[in-house]
């Protein structure tokens, strides 16, 4: 029991002394959560990767955010994303922080 402590404190040690060191330190996304970054999807350049970021974006609505601006250009406003089949408030309102138009 004392080798199992002693590996557990010594696990902890390192996590924490490694972390104010600018050395990669890496966490597991919560289950049945997509990792999300701070950084914002614009919605007229993503690639379909990106736009699968999103919250409840999966790879069909990624493919028809690409087909719609090919067929009427860029979008004006990140909530012009809701012109698209499938994207409704509530998928809005859960990425309207993220998404942006440039």
């Amino acid at each position: 029991m004392k080798r199992g402590v002693s590996l557990a404190l010594l696990l902890v040690f390192v996590i924490v002394s490694v972390a104010g060191t600018g050395w990669p330190v890496l966490a597991a996304a919560p289950q049945g959560e997509k990792a999300v970054s701070d950084a914002k999807v614009n919605i007229n350049t993503a690639s379909k990767a990106e736009l699968m970021k999103l919250d409840g974006i999966g790879p069909a609505v990624a493919e028809k955010i690409i087909e719609y601006r090919k067929a009427n250009g860029p979008f004006k406003r990140p909530e012009d994303i809701r012109k698209i089949q499938g994207i409704g408030k509530g998928l809005w309102e859960k990425n309207r922080g993220m998404i942006t138009v440039e």
